[in-house]
């Protein structure tokens, strides 16, 4: 496997090298890497294997909403599966298996199940295991015999059975103001509060603040976007009425204004330190709350859109420019909008050769040709991806002409080479908060996304949470929810001035591309966008029923990016739109 790391760049620390081990073979990275991306620096592409059709799997995603790559943490005989690889901060002596094969990742016999076809469609175990009329298996005697079966094939990580010996706390907090969230927008919010005297939460379930800020590559008042967070982070670290909670997962909204988190203390060192907890649960009664969660980018849904080496456009974006790693060598990209433009100019600078750029819409402004341009890509407008190639690894896709209007595709098939599809089908605000807090999201058509609803407790929105994409807008609507939060006047000082590239936030109206082959909706579940018209063409067209049935957003990413699409193409079914 070749290394993947770039010579310069990311924000990792590239003078210390740390050693683990994942699936019993030895790896390098450096401080700062996930074991998604340390891994990827070293030339894996295979990560794991779906549910039910155990096909070979890669990194979708860079953070908490990853399907795909889930692993096994041993500390000694203590297991805790369904990680995220691209959560777990690599250390010294970490120990860290696959899951859900047998038996090696590289070879599972439970792939067999990919020759299952229509008999493992959504819902066949209330078809398949009925009984006959008559005989020793009569009625449910058949299903009985065959769960013992099922519920062995069942479930992804393996649970341990060993005791746990780490010690665990629980913190109550009372603040003015909690931020959740810590892009340009939550620290904006923070520091707008903490100069008018509030006493201030800033929570963030990264290790390192800054968000977006730390691999966008833009520039913020003069500065790379991620020194400027630093200088802010610095400057709250130095108030006294200000706490940090880093590695914070802020997860539950309840009645007055009371939030749960979960801070992962220890969980990113070898040995914790005399008296340390291995993780917190924190209790935060908030006077008001300002969520600045940002956003998740939706996948595209295509044939073989599951492949290893076919991931999220920001995704390739990010692991370039704050980890230091190339996702490949010849990267093409596949988008519905214009934000996947910036990455592809990011994965050229960092080293990589931008072959095409793929887009759905025939007319592209003149913004995003200069930036396709720059990428030295071939830019194929009004076109589509209609299949890739590859194994265990991509080795090239398919792309064909497409119309925008009515989704056809005309036209020969035309194939390109690449190692790597960066792939980018809009952006979904992060809400979930919100909504746990109380009220109806509401659907924007233009952004193509829930926005969140209106606030029936002490919350103020802001950046991409709000459907507001851009740097500029983060910091303009941060700095004015923190003020808002405590209770200050609007302040005089300018705002910082935003470099950045152009974009049109709003992407075309496109989820699906109807070609032959399996093209996956949730990709950890195994369900397909023929598996949501199953379901139609069943009954089950009310969206609980859709869940239920074909457990479309019910795997551990709780759907974060499947459940838009998915509604979509039900939508579709029924001649509905999508709210």
């Amino acid at each position: 496997m070749s290394s993947r790391r770039t010579e310069t760049g990311g924000r990792i620390d590239r003078l210390r090298t740390i050693r683990f081990t994942f699936d019993g073979a030895p790896y390098t990275g450096h401080a700062g890497d996930t074991l998604a991306s340390a891994l990827l620096a070293s030339g894996v592409t295979l990560f794991g294997r779906s549910f039910k059709y155990h096909r070979p799997r890669g990194l979708l995603a860079a953070g908490l909403e990853e399907p795909n790559a889930l692993v096994t943490v041993l500390r000694g005989d203590v297991r805790e599966p369904n990680v995220p690889a691209t959560m777990v901060e690599i250390y010294d002596g970490l120990v860290a298996v696959s899951q859900n094969r047998s038996p090696s990742l590289a070879w599972d016999i439970s792939a067999i199940n990919q020759l299952g076809g229509k008999i493992l469609s959504a819902g066949f175990y209330y078809k398949t295991f009925m009984g006959p009329v008559i005989g020793p298996l009569k009625g449910t005697r058949f299903w009985m015999f065959c769960e013992h079966f099922i519920r062995r094939a069942a479930g992804l990580g393996r649970a341990g059975v060993a005791p746990d010996t780490s010690r665990y706390e629980r913190m109550n907090a009372f603040c003015d103001v909690l931020v959740v969230g810590s892009g340009p927008a939550g620290l904006m919010a923070a520091k707008a509060a903490a100069d008018q005297g509030a006493r201030v939460i800033l929570a963030d379930l990264e290790a390192r603040f800054g968000g977006s800020a730390n691999w966008s590559g833009e520039t913020i008042d003069g500065a790379p976007a991620a020194e400027w967070a630093g200088r802010i982070v610095g400057q709250l670290e130095g108030n006294d009425n200000v706490r940090l909670l880093p590695r914070t997962t802020v997860w539950g909204y309840y009645d007055g204004n009371t939030l749960a988190a979960l801070e992962r203390v220890t969980d990113h060192k070898e040995v914790p330190a005399k008296g340390e907890p291995r993780q917190r649960y924190w209790a935060i009664r908030a006077r008001t709350v300002v969520l600045a969660t940002g956003s998740f980018e939706r996948p595209l849904v295509f044939p073989g859109n599951d492949r290893p080496g076919v991931m999220l456009a920001h995704a390739a974006e990010r692991y370039a420019n704050e980890y230091g790693v190339l996702p490949g060598a010849r990267i093409a990209v596949f988008t519905n909008n214009d934000s996947a433009y910036r990455s592809a100019v990011a994965l050229k600078k960092a080293g990589a050769a931008v072959v095409a750029i793929v887009d759905v819409r025939r007319d592209v402004s003149s913004e995003m040709s200069r930036l396709a341009s720059e990428a030295e890509a071939e830019l194929l407008a009004g076109h589509a991806v209609v299949a890739t190639e590859g194994g265990k690894a991509l080795t090239g896709l398919k792309v064909q002409r497409f119309d925008l209007t009515n989704g056809a595709l005309s036209g020969d098939e035309r194939s390109i080479h690449a190692d790597c599809l960066a792939m980018s089908g809009g952006w979904s605000p992060t809400i979930h908060l919100a909504s746990q807090a109380g009220a109806k999201a509401e659907w924007d058509p233009g952004r193509q996304a829930f926005l969140p609803p209106q606030p029936t407790q002490r919350w103020i929105g802001a950046g991409a949470f709000t459907g507001s994409f851009s740097t500029a807008e983060a910091i303009a609507e941060g700095r004015a929810a923190g003020l808002q939060a405590a209770g200050g006047s609007a302040s005089p000082a300018p705002l910082p001035v935003v470099e950045a590239a152009p974009g049109d936030p709003d992407p075309a109206p496109v989820f699906e591309i109807k070609a032959k082959g399996k093209s996956f909706v949730d990709f950890q579940h195994d369900v397909t966008a023929e598996d949501v018209r199953l379901a139609h063409r069943e009954g089950f067209v009310s969206v609980e029923h859709l869940k239920r049935y074909t457990t479309l957003g019910m795997a551990t990413d709780q759907g974060k990016s499947s459940n838009v699409p998915g509604l979509a193409i039900m939508a579709e079914a029924l001649g509905k739109p999508i709210p």
